[in-house]
Order: C-alpha cells, then structure tokens, then sequence
C-alpha cells in the first residue's frame, strides 16, 4: 500500500476525530454513570426478598442481557418516534438505550458485590440499630464498591467499544469521526485501520491500568 502522507490535512483529521471522540468518551462516562446508579436500584430490588420488586426486575435484567445492544439502539431510534410523533436525535437515543441497557449488566456486578459482603456486616448493622437503608448505603454498598471496582472499570472499557455500534443510526462518535475524515480525504481504508489501532491502544491502555488496581485492592484485602 503507497500511503503518501503529504496529502493529509492533519488539522481536518484532528478536527474530525476530537469531535468523535469527546462524543464517544462523553457517552462512556454518562451511561457508566447511569448504568451504575440504576443498576444498583435493580441490585437492590433483586435483593430484597420481596416478589413484587424482584420479578420485574428480574425480567428486565435477563430481557435486555438477551438482546444484542445494536439491535435496542436501532428499536429505541426507530420506534419511539413513531410511538411520540416526534424525532429524539441520535444521540439522545445513544445516551438513553446505553444507560437502559449498561443497567442490565452493572446491576449484574453490583448484585454480584452486594452478595459478596460477608452476612455477619449486616448483622453487624442491624445490631446497631441501623434501618436497612443506612446499613445498605453506610456498610453494604462502599464494601461491594471496592470489591467490584475492577469489574466495574472492565465493564466501562467494553461500554467504550460498544460505543462504535451507534454509528448504525449516525450519532457522531469516534468511529464517524474516522469515517468523515477518510471519505474527506479520499482514504477511507488508512482511517479505518487508524481507527482499529487508536482503539485498540486506549483499551489496551486502561485494561493494563485495571490490571494493577486489581492487584492493589487484592493487597489491601
């Protein structure tokens, strides 16, 4: 392949991608952020022992975990429109299908955290007179929080490739941003292959850094 690197315009190219990319990171941080938070409600719903809170919870979480993410984003695209008689916008349908569907999965990992406590913390609280709320969020949550951390961060890193799927309804992430520029540039194979490797250096990147807080938190246990 003759890649003559002369005829880039670099200045277009960093316009295009930093566009794609702030989306893309912005959608990561919002959807791990309301993965997590209503991940955690549906943790505790599944956890209560109450029927009326864990069935629909439970159906929620095992029907989204079901379906594959592109397929929620073009439904969610596709069909609400229809159902409110006006158009959302792709990227307030990226941001509104990612955290529904993160949800599924963080409230997998919070539940997974929550189970992990050892029973005799909450004995603990409850003999302090605590409500099941205070033990809940000043013993239970912290203690799944920091033993679920790597988890939580390796979800986030597969959240930030899955963010790619929403060029299917054209938001503009960082994929669009690589697509925009080779089509500009005539050279839309270079792109793509430069698109594959920034990807792959910013997930290599943060998986090796999980890594090595995986080890400081199994040292302080």
């Amino acid at each position: 392949m003759n890649l003559d690197l002369s005829i880039f315009n670099w200045a277009l190219v960093q316009n295009f991608l930093l566009k794609g990319l702030w989306f893309s990171v912005t959608l990561t941080v919002v959807a791990t952020l309301g993965g997590i938070f209503f991940g955690t409600l549906l943790a505790l719903m599944r956890l209560s022992g109450k029927k009326w809170l864990d069935a629909p919870a439970a159906i929620y979480v095992n029907g989204m975990r079901s379906i594959p993410l592109v397929m929620v984003i073009l439904w969610f695209f596709l069909l609400v429109p229809l159902l409110i008689g006006r158009p959302i916008g792709a990227e307030y349908s990226a941001f509104i299908t990612f955290i529904a569907f993160e949800a599924a999965y963080f409230s997998e990992i919070m539940r997974a955290g929550i189970q992990s406590i050892p029973r005799g913390q909450v004995f603990a609280g409850q003999a302090l007179g605590m409500s099941y709320k205070q033990n809940m969020t000043l013993v239970i949550l912290p203690q799944a929080f920091r033993n679920m951390l790597p988890v939580l961060l390796t979800q986030t890193i597969i959240l930030f490739q899955d963010t790619s799927l929403v060029y299917a309804i054209g938001a503009y992430d960082l994929l669009k941003g690589f697509d925009t520029a080779g089509k500009n540039l005539g050279r839309p194979i270079e792109m793509y292959l430069a698109a594959a490797v920034l990807y792959f250096i910013i997930c290599y990147s943060l998986s090796y850094l999980v890594k090595r807080l995986h080890r400081k938190i199994a040292i302080i246990r």
